[in-house]
């Protein structure tokens, strides 16, 4: 909202969701899928997930982030599509473009949403919705649904509304209204777990207290929720009445850089799985570098077969883009929790606590094991015969590829 607007002066949020977004891309690259029951994602036989299904699919109980064998099994005749991401890049930019062409207050949450503040259009929400609505199905065939609201968070739960309220084979391309002043009569009858940040705890807990609805949690003195939920109780009680002051964030500046990879089949040999740690690393690093930045937080994901899925990090003295260095402290945390033989499912890799400043300290963090400082490589030391061979590397992957040349282990 513009800050000279007078404050009484209801803002008109929108929020977009496109339907079934990666299905949607993949009829439009073959039309013979349009009304089948299809999933995009990984093999089978590769313990692929169900990244989207169509809405054929859905209807026979199959989900987004479901094992694809899983998925196989409920429905043998299911047709499993690979993604293609480059494709679904460009069809998010073209609906950004859309909605970027009616006001440049954008907030785009992922690839297939986003918010966006349209106070400062003269046609009412509702109407400015529809058109945007018609224009992205005729101009580009993707269908998405929208809610409108007077603020971020009863947008998007209007238009989660909206999608599940029309539980057939075809997309919903829903269009939900939430008129100002009736945002808490819009929310009360729904189930607590729609609110933002009611996770299963929270709603376990919430439960216990005999809280299912929303409109039960707005019942509830905002003094009771923060006795009991501290600070975040006083977010719960005006979240449950429709209030969400927060502004359209047109810029996220990064903070976290990660990369991770599930391998097909289980890895237990350690050169095998200190390399996938290096490539890993070494992909972190070229985020880094790209954006200008340096980490202090170098952070390990590790999952078991048996899908037990732990982290470990570390904090450098000083921080650093350098895939050497993070490889070193990834391999260090790796060592610290691995077994000989213990076969791992996925490995991942992530860069945290970002500065542009490379001469900025940060304190050390004292779980470093000395001894690791006594070995004849000191990752934290950056010689400019390092820096050069590095920049080396960069240059001839940016040219080559990525795995055209990588450095090896010391």
């Amino acid at each position: 909202m513009n800050p000279s607007e007078p404050a009484d002066i209801p803002r008109t949020i929108i929020h977009l969701d496109l339907d079934a977004f990666f299905c949607a891309v993949e009829e439009l690259r073959d039309p013979t899928l349009k009304g089948k029951p299809f999933a995009v994602g990984g093999r089978p036989d590769q313990r692929g997930v169900v990244a989207s299904c169509s809405y054929a699919a859905r209807m026979l109980g199959i989900r987004s982030a479901m094992p694809m064998s899983r998925a196989a099994r409920i429905c043998p005749r299911l047709q499993i599509v690979p993604p293609h991401f480059q494709e679904y890049r460009a069809a998010s930019k073209e609906v950004m473009a859309r909605i970027q062409a009616l006001t440049p207050q954008v907030e785009q949450i992922s690839i297939d949403e986003a918010f966006f503040d349209a106070s400062g259009l003269p046609q009412p929400g509702e109407e400015i919705a529809r058109q945007l609505q018609r224009t992205i199905i005729d101009e580009l065939h993707l269908p998405c649904s929208l809610g409108v609201a007077t603020n971020k968070l009863v947008a998007k739960i209007a238009s989660d509304v909206g999608k599940k309220c029309k539980r057939t084979a075809e997309p919903p391309c829903a269009l939900t209204v939430v008129p100002p002043g009736e945002e808490a009569a819009f929310l009360a009858p729904l189930a607590v777990e729609m609110l933002w940040g009611v996770g299963p705890k929270t709603a376990a807990r919430l439960a216990e207290m005999g809280i299912r609805t929303i409109g039960d949690l707005a019942s509830l003195p905002e003094t009771d929720l923060t006795q009991r939920f501290g600070k975040y109780g006083r977010d719960l009680s005006r979240h449950a009445r429709g209030i969400d002051e927060r502004p359209i964030i047109t810029y996220y500046p990064p903070k976290s850089f990660s990369e991770e990879t599930t391998f097909a089949r289980d890895i237990a040999r350690e050169n095998e799985l200190l390399e996938q740690i290096r490539d890993l690393s070494e992909q972190v690093a070229r985020r880094l570098q790209t954006q200008r930045v340096k980490a202090s937080t170098i952070r390990l994901k590790l999952r078991w077969s048996d899908f037990t899925t732990l982290t470990r990090q570390t904090t450098l003295a000083r921080p650093t883009d350098q895939g050497e260095v993070i490889a070193a402290q990834a391999q260090r945390l790796f060592r610290g929790v691995w077994s000989a033989g213990r076969p791992v499912r996925l490995l991942g890799v992530g860069a945290s606590a970002l500065t542009d400043d490379p001469n900025k300290a940060l304190a050390a963090d004292h779980t470093i094991q000395p001894a690791f400082w006594d070995a004849d490589f000191h990752p934290l030391v950056e010689s400019e015969r390092d820096q050069r061979l590095d920049e080396l590397v960069r240059a001839l992957q940016q040219q080559f590829g990525s795995r055209s040349l990588k450095r090896g282990l010391k």
